[in-house]
């Protein structure tokens, strides 16, 4: 990147299918045919000419993404200001890990007419969000399939670099992590469950996310559809316990994914973890975000505990949960910049 000082760097993974690294999981023979799913690349910011490094901050981002473009200013902010590698990694079937037709309006009008003939008129069904919810309303496990895969993608990855055969980092790399909405649902649940102890010395950064599942209201045209949510929302508060697939596959995975679903399960335990982790918490909710809205985080962590660790604000122009930094010729760009500049600079000398 001209002038920047920053250089992106491009790395490849094999992610094996879960029938292979995870044998108690239930298999979705059609997901595993799916190989962007399977072999990929994924970027990686760093400052000019280093060589190797002993310090990154994993960027973890929000669902349904289909490119990295709004988390490239995230990436570079934080490259910059901490020093450190920063590594975008894609979660299970989104940016680069899905077909190019699920990003292809051509591809995609026939599900899409499906859809409204199936549900009707739903103004929250778009071209944007009609693949992830026709996958998401055919098979709502596929939410936590797609986690698990993740969980143990990232935890490969850890393990690599603190090991040395990462050919970018340096044998104990100390790992943190910047969690944007469902990416701080997925990075809670993998400290929670923290594989071979990976993630003890982890700090945590969350923004715009990191609330309890129940409180999340995913119906977005960035998102999914009204019944895709519907569905998915029904099948993890009332049938996902009892869904005879995933209730012999009860492991860690599982406990740490199931206590952030709702409120009352595994109360104590969840909060206690929350507690534990003191200053390696740190977070900003945006009161307008009616996504991942803070009550969330009350519920997940407890009251005292969210309300220490992450700050809620509101901005001075009109935002949301998908575009918390929306650019345009009707937008006052001086303010967009500011708020950007104290968000990204509290999480910078947090993960400093």
């Amino acid at each position: 990147m001209d002038d920047s000082g920053i250089e992106i760097r491009f790395f490849s993974f094999k992610s094996l299918p879960l029938s292979v690294k995870d044998n108690i999981a239930p298999v979705d023979s059609k997901d595993e045919k799916i190989n962007e799913n399977l072999s990929f690349s994924y970027p990686v910011f760093i400052p000019a000419k280093m060589k190797k490094t002993d310090k990154a901050i994993l960027l973890m981002h929000g669902l349904n993404e289909r490119n990295w473009n709004k988390y490239l200013t995230w990436a570079e902010y934080l490259c910059k200001e901490t020093g450190k590698a920063v590594i975008l990694f894609p979660i299970a079937f989104h940016i680069n890990r899905s077909p190019m037709a699920w990003s292809d309006p051509r591809s995609l009008q026939s599900v899409l007419d499906l859809r409204r003939r199936r549900n009707g008129e739903d103004r929250s069904l778009s071209f944007a969000n009609v693949a992830f919810s026709e996958r998401i309303s055919e098979k709502p496990s596929r939410f936590y399939s797609s986690g698990r895969q993740s969980y143990f993608d990232l935890s490969q990855l850890t393990m690599e670099i603190k090991q040395g055969k990462h050919p970018l980092f340096q044998k104990n790399t100390h790992i943190d992590i910047f969690a944007y909405s469902i990416g701080a649902f997925l990075s809670e649940i993998t400290m929670i469950a923290n594989p071979n102890d990976l993630f003890s010395d982890s700090k945590l950064f969350l923004f715009c996310g990191g609330g309890i599942f129940s409180s999340m209201y995913g119906e977005s045209r960035s998102i999914m559809d009204k019944k895709a949510f519907e569905n998915l929302f029904q099948y993890y508060m009332s049938d996902f316990n009892t869904d005879i697939q995933f209730n012999s596959i009860r492991d860690n995975v599982y406990d740490s994914f199931n206590c952030m679903i709702s409120p009352e399960r595994e109360e104590k335990n969840r909060k206690q973890f929350f507690t534990n982790l003191g200053n390696k918490l740190k977070g900003i909710s945006l009161l307008n975000d009616k996504v991942m809205p803070f009550v969330g985080l009350n519920e997940a962590m407890g009251e005292e505990c969210a309300t220490s660790r992450v700050e809620l604000l509101d901005f001075p122009f009109a935002y949301s949960h998908e575009n918390p930094f929306p650019v345009g010729k009707n937008i006052d760009n001086l303010n967009v910049d500011c708020c950007f500049t104290k968000v990204f600079s509290e999480a910078a000398g947090f993960l400093a």
